[in-house]
């Protein structure tokens, strides 16, 4: 396969990195983790599906940035369902009352 010519367009990221780069980002960004856990659950989510998606593509670059995003995904929605846990499993904190 030949080089990219310069004047042939840019490739863009795949919507899984975005997604799944945001559902981790926010974690370290807000920190009001009550809030950020129900912001980062539907972003990972939406990650994976658009991970899985963009696997199953034949296209090897696209294919490698669906590996990225899935992991990114999988780490901010096990964040946000570990943090979820933790706080069914805690009910005498404070925020909650």
């Amino acid at each position: 396969m030949p080089p990219p010519s310069p004047s042939s367009p840019k490739r863009h990221v795949s919507r899984s990195i975005w997604l799944g780069g945001a559902s981790v980002a926010i974690w370290f960004c807000c920190p009001f983790w009550m809030v950020v856990c129900y912001l980062a659950l539907p972003l990972g989510v939406s990650g994976l599906f658009y991970g899985v998606a963009h696997h199953r593509s034949q296209d090897k670059e696209l294919r490698a940035q669906a590996r990225t995003g899935l992991v990114l995904a999988t780490v901010g929605t096990a964040a946000a369902v570990g943090y979820l846990i933790f706080l069914a499993t805690h009910p005498d904190l404070p925020i909650q009352d």
